[in-house]
Order: structure tokens, then C-alpha cells, then sequence
């Protein structure tokens, strides 16, 4: 039991307990699977990362892929939309137009570490160029009352770690929290993260510092709040991996582990979040969707590997899902109901 844990989170009007935060990801953090790890536990969550030139540029007769990323349901609040650009006129017009949405936050993303981002000056590559970041931040900042957070990393590479010069930066203008990822650009998601730099922002700036990076756990959430002082903790990968680390790191903060899932939990879990597929776009986009998180609810035990790519080759919905069913009802005893009595209290 961890007092940063248990005392939560405060950005700007936003509250959560505790401040476990859901990362934005490309192809990933659609409002399903977003929903799904709010049911979990999930104190907010963010969007796929919105480009602001797409944003901006796009037809209002023709398709709205871009737009359409910043759709989500009420269930998720609060919820934030990130943004990623390089120029700050496009920027603040992203910016006002994701505020028309009106989600709770406004994320800009100066972390993603992909070359096709970073070199067009976007995500990690503004860390290459803190005027420009400056630039960028402050045209967001401007155009919205909404919070506005950033999230980054260490620094470009080991050499040019900048990360407490960017935190006071950011707050003098205006930003309401930051979100480091510790691994520099050049690393990735491979290498050691470094916790290390965490203490030193924390003691540089007063507005809430959360952590990322190297999440896999309850433990390791527990053990950073425990270690750094952070304020809050945002799973990536690891939340993709084993989407129940919410409710466990939750009840893990309270004194209590909690088993894993059992293979019957694991397939109702699936299931909902095929039906809020269904809902949010069709039986297509369901099927396909889930394909990437197969792997996230069937893991760790006899035959996974051979269930996912079971699941994975259907290519129609109606049997995926009797598939699925089938497997539950083998696998539940009768006198247990389901997974969601208990989400997460």
C-alpha cells in the first residue's frame, strides 16, 4: 500500500484513484479496447495518436479516418485525445478541433520514436529542437481551455538527455502534466528504462510527472510509485499484453493480489470487447480488430499459441463467436458466473 498510489491524481479538474493511465497506440487504443481497460480499472485513457495534418486537411464530404479516431463513448471519461505535428499553425487548429469533440485532455505526443514521425520534426523529434517543441506546445496550449498534458521521453539518445530542462519548459507554458517515457528515442521499446530521472523532474516542477516505460505488472506499478514519487503510472504494452493489470495493480496499491485470469475469464473478456467492436464498427471491423489482442487474452497456458491463430484465421464473425462460446462453456463451472460481476472493486 503506496501513499503516491492511493492518493491519486489531479489534472486540472480531472481526478482519478489511482492514477494508472492507459497509453495511447497506433492501430490499438481504439474506443473498444479502451472501454475494455476502463472496465478494468483504467483511470483514463487516450487515444490512437491523431495527426494533426491529416486532421486538419481533411475533406468535410469526403472520409473522416482522421477524424474518426477522436470518437469515444462517455463510459470512457475521462478520456484524452493526442496530438502529433510539427507545425504549430496545423497544431492549433487540431487543437480546436479536438476540443469541438470534447474529451477531458488534450495529450501532444513529443515521444513516438518511429523515423516516418520523426522526420517530418514530429513526436521524439522534437526533442532534437526545443524551440520548435516550444513553438508547437505553445500553439496548443492556446487554443484550448481543456488540459493540456505532454507526453516524451529522456531525450533524443544517451548523449542529449535533456528531460528536466523539457519539464520546466513545458510547465512555464502551461502544460498541467507530462508523461515520460523512460527509454531515450534511440532506444525504442528495447533496452533498459531509466526510473532514475523521474526524482529529479519531480523535484524541478510542481505539476503531476507521470511514469512509462517497462510496465509489466502489478508489482512494477506498485514498485514505481513506491521508488520515484511519480503521480501516476501509463501501461502501454504491458496493458495490450495482459489487460487485466489494471484491476490487478489496483487491488495490488490496496494490499490485495489477486489470481490471473482463468482460461473462462479470459474468453468472456474477449467476447465483450467483441461485442463493443461490433457496436463501434460493424462485424467486419470487429473480426479484424480483434485480431490484435488474441495474443493479450490467450497466453501463458497449454494450447494458447494453437487458440490464437484459431481465432485469428476467421475471417467471419458469426464462427468466431461460437467459437469462443465454445470454449467458455467447457471451461466455466457451473456453480461461477462470469467475469463481470467484479470488474474491478
Amino acid at each position: 500500500m503506496h501513499k503516491n498510489g492511493l492518493k491519486g491524481l489531479c489534472i486540472g479538474p480531472v481526478r482519478v484513484r489511482p492514477g494508472i493511465l492507459l497509453a495511447p497506440m497506433e492501430g490499438l487504443t481504439d474506443a473498444p479496447f479502451r472501454t475494455v481497460c476502463k472496465r478494468l480499472g483504467a483511470g483514463i485513457v487516450y487515444t490512437e495518436f491523431v495527426n494533426a495534418e491529416g486532421l486538419v486537411r481533411e475533406a468535410p464530404d469526403g472520409p473522416r479516418r482522421t477524424q474518426g479516431k477522436m470518437r469515444f463513448l462517455p463510459e470512457e471519461r475521462p478520456v484524452g485525445i493526442q496530438l502529433y505535428g510539427s507545425r504549430p499553425d496545423s497544431m492549433q487548429r487540431a487543437a480546436e478541433m479536438a476540443g469541438d469533440a470534447a474529451p477531458d485532455l488534450i495529450d501532444i505526443n513529443c515521444g513516438c520514436w518511429v523515423r516516418g514521425v520523426t522526420e517530418q520534426g514530429a513526436g521524439a523529434g522534437l526533442l532534437r529542437d526545443l524551440p520548435a517543441m516550444r513553438s508547437v506546445v505553445s500553439s496548443v496550449v492556446r487554443a484550448t481551455s481543456l488540459p493540456v498534458t505532454v507526453k516524451t521521453r529522456l531525450g533524443w539518445d544517451r548523449a542529449s538527455i535533456r528531460i528536466v530542462e523539457v519539464a520546466c519548459m513545458l510547465q512555464d507554458l502551461g502544460v498541467q502534466a507530462l508523461t515520460i517515457h523512460c527509454r531515450t528515442r534511440a532506444q525504442g521499446h528495447k533496452g533498459p528504462v531509466d526510473y532514475s530521472w523521474i526524482p529529479q523532474v519531480k523535484k524541478a516542477v510542481s505539476i503531476p510527472v507521470i511514469l512509462n516505460g517497462g510496465l509489466t505488472r502489478a508489482e512494477d506499478v506498485s514498485q514505481a510509485l513506491a521508488t520515484t514519487g511519480c503521480d501516476g503510472v501509463m501501461l502501454a504494452r504491458g496493458a495490450v499484453r495482459h489487460p487485466w493489470l489494471f484491476r490487478e495493480a489496483r487491488h495490488l496499491l490496496d494490499g490485495v493480489r489477486l489470481p490471473g485470469p482463468t482460461l473462462a475469464q479470459r474468453v468472456d473478456l474477449c467476447l465483450m470487447h467483441l461485442q463493443l467492436a461490433i457496436a463501434y464498427g460493424g462485424p467486419e471491423y470487429a473480426v479484424t480488430s480483434l485480431r490484435r489482442h488474441y495474443a493479450g487474452y490467450f497466453r501463458d497456458f497449454a494450447g494458447a499459441a494453437a487458440l490464437r491463430h484459431r481465432l485469428a484465421g476467421h475471417r467471419e464473425l458469426e464462427p468466431l463467436m461460437e467459437q469462443l462460446q465454445r470454449i467458455r462453456d467447457a471451461n466455466v463451472p457451473p456453480h461461477t458466473g462470469t467475469m463481470y460481476s467484479g470488474f474491478v472493486e
